[in-house]
């Protein structure tokens, strides 16, 4: 089912859903089973998983380096068929820009066809660790907007080379990133928004934002958005604070801003098991407020635990 069905479905009741991210190479997938058996009872409807970007790695042969181009964290779309037979789950997969080409974009989309996944979310993705901003794979997309335009194309049967009459169109539902605090690299609120809009009028069907500490950018990014004559739902993602180390790493990496009042809870701990608790009461007070105001659904970003999660949707769902 589609996410937007699931929110119709629900009738105003806000939903709880969290993301997950496929583990790395040679790791057993019962760790994740592991970290989502726990979150079942609250019954999300759907689940989201991670597609990472290449990297390079070094390997020594006979004490030169060499350098290897390789993906850490393969099996997204592996990760999400087993998900959704063992748990009877939809999932969304994230597809990226970087790292794919036009070319490789379409076959993975045809799989998840195949496999009857309804949901894909659309990212443009990170830059690698060597660049100091994104640049495009060769053969593949600069921007968000143009990859959500060929996942429209598409549903409509227009391949990369051909249009295909058949009766069997894949029919995505497309999610996009959002920004309350604004996307590090947008001149401004306004350019970013503008940015936005472009991806919902080439068919993107619903947005989950950045993670934010501040439930005002979350409403205000809204209010913004519907002036703009954006009217899909607007997910709130939202994660706990959970070792101090956050308040360095969160803002450096998402340029989020994070409350005054958190950051001194956060300083008066003298452990991470403090922080943990600090950063899921923080998290329990945003969903309620958030969940009172009437969301569609509360994203969690699990980042592969579920213990801190679990607390808080204990106190909220």
């Amino acid at each position: 089912m589609k996410v937007t069905d699931h929110i119709k479905k629900a009738k105003g009741e806000t939903l709880f859903t969290f993301e997950i991210i496929p583990p790395v190479k040679g790791k057993s997938i019962q760790e994740l089973y592991d970290n989502i058996d726990p979150l079942m009872e609250f019954k999300p409807p759907f689940i989201d998983v991670t597609t990472s970007r290449e990297e390079y790695v070094y390997i020594d042969r006979d004490g030169l380096l060499d350098k290897k181009l390789t993906r850490m964290r393969p099996g997204t779309l592996g990760i999400c068929a087993s998900i959704t037979h063992k748990y009877d789950v939809d999932t969304v997969p994230h597809v990226l820009c970087g790292g794919f080409t036009k070319e490789e974009t379409e076959y993975l989309l045809v799989d998840c066809h195949y496999l009857g996944i309804d949901n894909v979310m659309a990212l443009r993705g990170d830059a690698m660790r060597e660049q100091k901003y994104f640049e495009a794979t060769k053969g593949g997309h600069p921007y968000a907007s143009s990859l959500v335009a060929q996942i429209k194309q598409l549903n409509d049967g227009k391949y990369l080379h051909e249009v295909i009459e058949t009766d069997n169109c894949a029919n995505f539902c497309i999610g996009v990133a959002g920004y309350p605090e604004k996307h590090m690299e947008a001149p401004s609120m306004k350019s970013d928004l503008k940015r936005l809009k472009e991806k919902v009028d080439l068919g993107a069907d619903y947005v989950v934002t950045q993670m934010f500490f501040d439930n005002e950018k979350y409403f205000e990014f809204v209010d913004a958005a519907k002036f703009y004559g954006i009217d899909v739902p607007i997910i709130p993602g939202i994660k706990p604070i959970a070792v101090k180390r956050h308040l360095q790493l969160l803002p450096q990496v998402f340029r989020v801003d994070l409350p005054q009042d958190l950051i001194d809870a956060v300083e008066g701990c003298k452990t991470n098991k403090e922080v943990r608790q600090v950063g899921v009461e923080w998290c329990i007070q945003q969903s309620k407020e958030l969940k009172r105001a009437g969301v569609p659904v509360l994203h969690y970003y699990s980042m592969g635990k579920s213990d801190n999660i679990k607390a808080i949707a204990k106190e909220v769902f």
